[in-house]
């Protein structure tokens, strides 16, 4: 198996977990491909992604192409002669790419598919307030997030996780399903399943856009817990307070008679209310635009006449 050869694509954190996994599992990774370097902070220095920064330290060759569709990017990717590639964590790839090794492209998603294919399905299975959700392994083909499933593992999701928490829990699960799923590959020994389910009972994971994030007030309580912790900590569920941008990164809610009108704020016994249908939430840990992510009772030391505004 080990002189089998491996091309692995990925770029974030959650990436090179399933990379790391399977260097140290002994799999034979002859070439990484990742986005190209970007500028990032305040001195715009070029950032190497995550995935690069490992694959260096490793001495496995790095690619990172602007385009995929690249002639001379595709020759050198040939070149590699590789059996197998992996993708965790990156961008579309054109047939060309996926349909280069022999015995395919897999793929690691972060949902139990079919549900939430797509770009998010860790913020849309708590924005949704699942109770479950998990890691497949599938083969790549032509429609995003349908190739035939070789591994699942199912995750519970408890009441307070946010996405951050989901997210680290199903990226180590992922690694070890992505070696044990590579070893099943190279050794001739997998088996597969086909993705069925009609279209009427899925769920989805679009990208994210900003209209996503904001709050409603008018919806209940429940719903607005979970949008919070579904976004958080990135890229944050928001409201507006005085006419500026207010990210909120952790709330809690409490079923009660609501005598104020839906989203005015208030302080109480030090803590910082907004009222909703259905009953109160309490803000524990915010944002506002132009500074610094912290918890309500700093914030609320310089800011306690905007905690009795309206949000929206």
């Amino acid at each position: 198996m080990h002189n089998k050869r491996v091309i692995f694509l990925g770029t974030p954190d959650f990436a090179v977990a399933s990379l790391k996994a399977l260097v140290e599992g002994g799999v034979n990774v002859v070439a990484v491909v990742t986005m190209p370097d970007k500028p990032a902070g305040r001195g715009q220095k070029l950032q190497q992604s995550s995935v690069k920064q490992y694959a260096v330290a490793q001495n496995i060759p790095v690619l990172q192409p602007e385009r995929l569709k690249n002639p001379e990017f595709l020759q050198i990717l040939k070149s590699y002669q590789a059996d197998l590639q992996v993708v965790v964590a990156f961008r579309m790839l054109p047939e060309v790419v996926w349909n280069m090794p022999a015995l395919g492209t897999f793929n690691l998603h972060a949902s139990l598919l079919p549900q939430y294919r797509g770009a998010a399905p860790i913020n849309w299975a708590l924005i949704n307030g699942e109770l479950e959700t998990g890691i497949t392994t599938f083969k790549l083909k032509h429609e995003i997030d349908t190739g035939d499933l070789v591994h699942q593992q199912k995750v519970a999701i408890t009441p307070n996780m946010n996405a951050g928490e989901l997210h680290d829990l199903l990226m180590e699960e992922g690694a070890k399903l992505m070696l044990q799923t590579v070893q099943e590959v190279l050794a001739g020994e997998v088996t597969y399943i086909a993705q069925t389910a009609s279209s009427s009972e899925l769920q989805h994971a679009p990208k994210l856009f900003k209209e996503h994030c904001m709050i409603d007030w008018q919806q209940s309580g429940g719903q607005i817990h979970n949008l919070v912790r579904g976004l958080s900590p990135y890229p944050a569920a928001f409201t507006r307070v005085n006419g500026l941008v207010l990210k909120i990164y952790a709330i809690r809610f409490e079923a009660m008679k609501q005598a104020l009108a839906v989203g005015q704020g208030y302080l109480e016994n030090g803590n910082w209310y907004v009222a909703v249908q259905d009953g109160r939430m309490t803000l524990l840990e915010v944002q506002l635009e132009g500074k610094k992510r912290m918890s309500t009772a700093a914030f609320l030391l310089g800011n306690a006449a905007l905690a009795q505004l309206p949000l929206g």
